[in-house]
């Protein structure tokens, strides 16, 4: 087990790491000493690279099967028009109905919503969801006209902020969006979804932490790991300074062909997690985006090892296994028929 560091980075360390990011697939080859000849990249792929190096250096030299280079490395299979898989499978940005509060306001299920904050994140993962979301669109500039709505409606009583990724704002543009929300009496809680701490934990500083921690709202961080390989010293040093400040830390994957669709690496993770402080939240089955079917795992197969993972686990260590569905009013769990 990992006794983790306590203490927080210095502020501008992991923006220094972000600017030094793997953007080009050979660049990140070279650097695990692969060859391009080993996997069938696409050189201009439409949905950019982006790996910070923390990410990489957790990354198998010489291995084209690593689970985590996987995960982020533009393959020519990304061009294959494949039926039933499109831009917008979970009808976000073509139901006008999704954004009827405001452009950066998403509300699906009651009593809860969901802001856009930003259109950045630190590592851009291969089988996101919004990689072709219009965020132009939703462009949040002063999230004024997000936090008017949230203040008028009195049922709206927990607050998602999403993106992107929301820790890649500035320290003090999330002090600012936080201090408005603790203004508003109906806000309970204030959940943020975020990659960062697996990806670029260095993100962790003694600012952020403070507002954290002075936050009137209770703060539960989803975070975002699919792989065991991912949790190390670092991980585990940013998930025991995020408690210390009083966070709640679930931790939610996205199960992925030839990444982490084994029973015994999905434990593995779930016991990872938990060492380091982080509750399995979710087992996501992948959103049929367009350009990601390569990553599918069918249902019968995502079920059998859900089972599995019942069977080896305690019941606090196993994720929902469930699937996003458009115009559903939760997610839906996956189950088996009888």
């Amino acid at each position: 087990m990992i006794t983790p560091n306590r203490t927080p980075w210095h502020p501008n360390e992991w923006q220094k790491l972000l600017s030094q990011a793997f953007r080009r697939p050979d660049s990140l080859l070279a650097f695990l000493d692969l060859s391009p000849d080993l996997l069938e990249i696409d050189i201009q792929p439409d949905f950019s690279m982006l790996v910070p190096p923390p990410f990489a250096r957790r990354m198998q030299p010489g291995s084209p099967a690593d689970p985590l280079l996987l995960q982020v490395l533009p393959l020519a299979l990304e061009r294959a028009q494949i039926s039933g898989y499109n831009a917008d499978p979970l009808d976000e940005s073509s139901d006008g109905r999704a954004f009827k509060l405001a452009p950066t306001l998403l509300q699906k299920y009651q009593a809860r919503v969901l802001m856009i904050t930003t259109s950045g994140c630190a590592v851009n993962c291969r089988y996101c969801f919004r990689r072709d979301f219009p965020y132009d669109a939703h462009k949040p500039r002063d999230y004024q006209q997000a936090l008017d709505v949230i203040a008028a409606e009195s049922g709206i009583t927990e607050v998602i902020l999403s993106g992107g990724d929301p820790l890649i704002l500035s320290d003090q543009k999330l002090d600012n969006l936080l201090h408005h929300l603790n203004a508003i009496d109906h806000v309970r809680r204030i959940r943020l979804h975020s990659r960062l701490p697996i990806v670029l934990p260095q993100r962790i500083n003694g600012a952020l932490l403070n507002i954290f921690r002075s936050s009137r709202c209770p703060v539960t961080l989803v975070v975002h790991s699919n792989h065991a390989q991912e949790l190390d010293e670092d991980t585990a040093r940013a998930f025991q300074c995020l408690r210390e400040a009083g966070v709640h830390l679930l931790n939610q994957s996205v199960l992925l062909h030839k990444v982490n669709d084994d029973a015994n690496q999905l434990c593995r993770l779930s016991e990872a997690l938990f060492e380091q402080g982080v509750l399995p939240y979710y087992l996501h089955m992948p959103d049929r985006v367009a350009g990601t079917a390569h990553f599918d795992v069918p249902d019968s197969h995502a079920l059998a090892l859900h089972e599995q993972m019942r069977v080896q686990l305690p019941g606090y260590l196993v994720p929902r296994l469930v699937r996003e569905e458009p115009g559903e009013p939760s997610k839906t769990p996956m189950i088996i028929q009888s």
